[in-house]
């Protein structure tokens, strides 16, 4: 018999660090989640990861108080922004350009997110990440 499912809970963890404080602790205590367990099982997925990337991540929990996670890939902003050497976008997107990217790095963001996205091939992915970029004030170079 399948386990009824309580809810669904979104957060955004950074990879690799885990821990009961806030906002995770309280987020997952008012659920009847284990906090400890979530913390380990999550940092251990993630051990791979480039510590302190956020990391979208999607917790089932059940009735009987278990829980599965789902992750994603880090936010497509925070891909940009790495791939530039940014710490933040444009004031004035559109007027004032932060930075450039080349298009083998929109192609490399763009296979990283693929399966996230709902785009169908490659292309439309980096037409996807070339939106973000823009919308954030960095040019795509050609």
């Amino acid at each position: 018999m399948a386990k009824k499912v309580e809810g669904i809970l979104k957060l955004q963890v950074p990879a690799g660090s885990a821990n009961p404080s806030p906002p995770i602790g309280p987020a997952l205590g008012q659920r009847g989640i284990n906090i400890m367990e979530f913390c380990k099982a999550f940092n251990a997925a993630t051990g791979e990861m480039e510590k302190g990337s956020p990391v979208p991540c999607a917790i089932t929990y059940y009735q009987d108080k278990s829980f599965t996670f789902k992750m994603k890939q880090p936010p497509m902003s925070y891909l940009i922004k790495k791939a530039a050497n940014l710490k933040s976008g444009s004031k004035e997107p559109g007027k004032l350009v932060a930075a450039k990217l080349s298009e083998t790095q929109v192609r490399e963001i763009a296979e990283q997110k693929m399966k996230d996205l709902n785009a169908n091939d490659i292309e439309g992915a980096m037409l996807m990440v070339r939106g973000s970029a823009r919308s954030m004030g960095i040019e795509v170079e050609g």
